[in-house]
């Protein structure tokens, strides 16, 4: 029989509970948090918008543009740590090129992110360029080709400024599990940014790049974006082509991307999202031109949310979860409930279940798919003389990968092997299918759920590197959503004590399938009427 994991437990004592119950949401302000950065309600700059406007009028050109973003990168870089590669030369010379092109044939003759800086997850494949999915395993490996996402972005005009660090293969919550380096927050360079997309996220948010791309496997785009007080953006499972992106666990995987503000995040995706036929998984649903869709703050009407009905999940407000994080949350809703909505709290019975069911699933798709870096043909992964099969490994798979790496794929190839395949991977589907039917239901009576898109604020470096089930425990938030397979936005909504002036908190969106537009005209909304934040980081604030 199985030994009597925690995991197990959870799993095999679920049961279904009654219909969720709904009660009016009441905002609760004498919850402390951080004081309040005044700014004037108005609409979020578009840096894309901004640089393209810039662009076609001569104001600037593409080489000064990419000039600014590389100095700012290379006086922030040293503390921050954001790239694994910085390709500044390829820039430089693409920016030139665009230049050119614009100078001899003329302002049509440049796609809509024409001299944009892009940074990209080192997990997704540049032809090139150095692509390590932040494994040693993977060191100087350089792909003949490019993911669809990234490829979609140079077609569009975009230049590609670098790699960003993340957590190996993109098991991690905090970055610090990358082969190659540490990044850190950049509102308090002893703080992580989160994971496994850290780089993506704390590049954005220090203004190294205008946008970048991440992927999501677990809520390793919304839990950096929360961390760091950027916008990131988990689509829909099939909404971006997953072709070039090194898999971690197929049934969870999406691509997904950041941005300073809900237009910038809103235009990546409609560059990015579609149907692709390397992809069999990818969606032929319509792709919107989500950007357009988005209403301006002086044509807003005054309850601009009136008649939608939103659910606060009960669940993601009780224990464990820092008090300053239910007070900025709350504060939230209780702001779009001034905004015209209703906002009630809902329970889901089963989301306290997905994330044993998410790691269990996980693993076990991971210990799958890792088994090709195995060092006997040259198509990826470090390459070594051995005599025996033992010695393949010791010198491949043992010194490539690194410890959280090897513990996933043990506990993976554990959960598939014979004898407790239905105690565990069996027993995780069937959950997996509760999560999806409560999300369901739920989104039938709301339409849209919130949460947070973390139990707390960045944390000191270190700080949870040596209990791993406390790491694994701050992903509760963020995996039933994968695991239901829908799109999610977050967008920073306040601030709780800690650092030099506060740590950023962000809102997590929850919708249908395929309902990317309504998260983002609603985010757009709430981005712009927030009064009283400014999430611009004191690295920024300094220079």
């Amino acid at each position: 029989m199985p030994p009597p994991l925690q995991a197990q437990r959870l799993l095999l004592s679920h049961r279904r509970l009654p219909s969720s119950h709904r009660r009016r949401f009441t905002a609760v302000s004498s919850l402390p948090s951080a004081p309040a950065k005044t700014v004037a309600a108005g609409q979020a700059p578009s840096s894309i918008l901004s640089i393209r406007e810039s662009l076609l009028s001569g104001e600037r050109t593409a080489a000064e543009i990419t000039a600014d973003y590389l100095s700012r990168l290379r006086r922030t870089e040293p503390s921050v740590r954001s790239f694994i590669h910085v390709a500044d030369a390829a820039a430089e010379r693409e920016a030139e090129e665009l230049d050119r092109r614009i100078a001899t044939e003329g302002q049509d003759a440049v796609g809509p992110l024409a001299g944009v800086l892009v940074g990209v997850k080192d997990n997704l494949c540049t032809a090139n360029m150095p692509s390590t999915g932040g494994s040693r395993i993977l060191d100087g490996y350089r792909p003949a080709y490019d993911a669809t996402a990234v490829r979609r972005l140079r077609e569009a005009g975009a230049i590609v400024v670098g790699k960003t660090n993340l957590d190996e293969f993109g098991m991690g919550s905090t970055t610090e599990g990358s082969g190659f380096q540490v990044t850190t927050n950049p509102w308090d360079d002893s703080r992580v940014p989160g994971g496994s997309s850290g780089g993506s996220a704390s590049a954005v948010s220090a203004r190294q790049c205008v946008v970048s791309l991440g992927s999501d496997t677990g809520g390793s785009v919304r839990q950096p974006a929360s961390f760091c007080g950027v916008v990131g953006l988990k689509p829909t499972y099939g909404r971006v082509s997953r072709f070039g992106l090194m898999a971690y666990a197929s049934s969870l995987d999406v691509v997904g991307c950041f941005g300073s503000s809900v237009v910038d995040t809103a235009t990546i995706l409609s560059v990015i999202a579609g149907h692709d036929k390397m992809d069999s998984t990818s969606s032929s649903h319509d792709v919107s031109d989500y950007k357009s869709e988005l209403v301006p703050l002086d044509l807003l009407e005054s309850k601009p949310l009136n008649g939608m009905r939103i659910g606060i999940i009960q669940e993601t407000l009780g224990e464990g979860v820092e008090t300053g994080v239910i007070s900025s949350i709350k504060d939230a809703a209780s702001h779009l409930e001034q905004l015209g909505s209703v906002v009630e709290e809902v329970s889901l019975p089963s989301f306290s279940l997905g994330l044993p069911a998410y790691y269990i699933l996980a693993l076990s798709e991971a210990s799958s798919n890792l088994s090709r870096y195995d060092g006997i043909v040259y198509r990826y992964g470090r390459q070594v003389s051995a005599s025996d099969l033992n010695e393949l490994y010791g010198g491949s798979r043992a010194n490539g990968l690194g410890h959280e790496v090897k513990m996933r794929i043990l506990m993976g190839t554990y959960a598939l092997s014979a004898g407790y395949y239905d105690a565990y991977y069996k027993r995780a589907q069937q959950v997996r299918t509760l999560v999806k039917e409560s999300f369901k239901e739920a989104l039938e009576r709301y339409d849209i759920l919130v949460s947070p898109a973390a139990p707390s604020a960045a944390y000191k470096i270190g700080e949870k590197i040596n209990d791993p089930l406390a790491m694994y425990a701050g992903d509760i938030m963020t995996v039933n959503v994968n695991l239901a397979g829908l799109p999610a936005l977050v967008v920073p909504c306040g601030f709780v004590e800690g650092g030099s002036t506060g740590l950023p908190v962000g809102l997590q969106m929850i919708g249908s399938p395929f309902s990317e537009g309504n998260l983002l005209r609603l985010g757009h909304i709430f981005e712009q009427t927030l009064q009283n934040y400014s999430f611009v980081p004191p690295l920024l604030a300094e220079s």
